[in-house]
């Protein structure tokens, strides 16, 4: 059994404006909050005690996840005084957990759907330091690459670079052993990745590399949190937190949550999710965008590549097109 750390602390600074108000991880993507489909990969891989390791806004977290029952888990949580790098915020939550047991750490700027309960079984099986899951991309320059050997075995940490070796990534999700983290010191702002993971392959530690090239997104722009949401919605990426009891209607092309109002005459494609307690009115054409809970789309208007933040309220015909909407503003999205 393992258990897991999700890092959730962070300030969002590449998704605003849609961090203005809300931390990243509770922004809603297919109908639910990213947290939330995180969690529900989690529990498909046995994890069902997990520290969120909160700094940002960490008082919206709590009164939405509670202790976790509503889901068949545990869930505690780390706040961070001050910003401790993902090393140090692994080390605050860590103290949280049992000792015996393998720890699964999530990055909250990542959906994947890659096998976590085999990373978990092979990282037991090869007895390792730390196990990372790996995926490969079309092009690593933008990320650095991380080279196996053909055991399986990192051999290098390797910054970005404009002719990488290999195009297989570190995508963010790690298991530890206990006691790799214990080394780690509290209350320092450390890095696993700049600081932690190659002096284990200096060291000549045992840093395996799951390769798996199942649906992987970093969502760590309004662009990519967007496309998230549709891979959901679509069925691209898993969404299994998508609970019968949650779904009111779910095609391959649009996502309606129980307790939304949809007019007979609006449509609803591309990806669209409208989440719970939302209001579209007749005519309204809603496309490839995301309507957070209680927000309200007039008469005749067209959503289109847009974020309707949680309440909002859009006037009859409006026409809005790669943006964040709020009751008092209509920011342009970066595309």
């Amino acid at each position: 059994m393992a258990v897991g750390i999700l890092l959730v602390g962070g300030f969002g600074t590449r998704l605003m404006p849609l961090t203005k108000n809300s931390p990243k991880p509770m922004l809603t993507v297919a109908g639910l909050p990213v947290t939330e489909h995180q969690l529900a990969m989690a529990k498909r891989a046995g994890i069902t005690t997990i520290v969120l390791a909160t700094s940002y806004l960490s008082e919206v977290f709590t009164p939405y996840f509670g202790d976790g029952s509503r889901w068949g888990m545990k869930i505690m949580y780390a706040v961070e005084t001050k910003p401790l790098g993902t090393g140090g915020a692994i080390r605050n939550a860590a103290k949280l957990l049992p000792t015996d047991q393998s720890v699964v750490v999530f990055n909250g700027d990542v959906l994947s759907s890659h096998n976590l309960s085999q990373q978990i079984k092979e990282h037991e099986l090869n007895k390792a330091d730390v196990t990372l899951h790996l995926t490969a991309v079309d092009d690593a320059r933008p990320y650095g690459c991380v080279p196996t050997d053909s055991d399986g075995r990192v051999t290098a940490f390797l910054e970005k670079m404009e002719n990488p070796i290999t195009n297989t990534i570190n995508a963010g999700c790690y298991v530890f052993k206990p006691s790799v983290i214990e080394t780690i010191p509290l209350d320092e702002v450390i890095s696993v990745e700049r600081q932690v993971f190659p002096e284990l392959v200096a060291n000549h530690g045992k840093v395996f590399g799951f390769i798996d090239d199942s649906y992987w997104l970093d969502i760590g722009t309004p662009k990519a949190l967007l496309k998230g949401s549709i891979d959901l919605v679509t069925g691209a990426a898993d969404a299994s937190a998508l609970t019968p009891d949650l779904v009111h209607t779910r095609t391959g092309d649009s996502l309606i949550m129980k307790g939304a109002h949809v007019d007979p005459g609006a449509v609803i494609d591309k990806g669209s999710c409208i989440s719970h307690g939302a209001v579209i009115a007749d005519g309204a054409h809603i496309s490839g965008s995301i309507i957070e809970a209680g927000a309200s789309i007039g008469r005749d208007c067209a959503i289109v590549d847009s974020f309707v933040a949680a309440g909002a309220i859009i006037e009859n015909s409006a026409q809005i097109s790669a943006a964040f909407v709020t009751n008092s503003e209509i920011i342009s999205i970066p595309q």
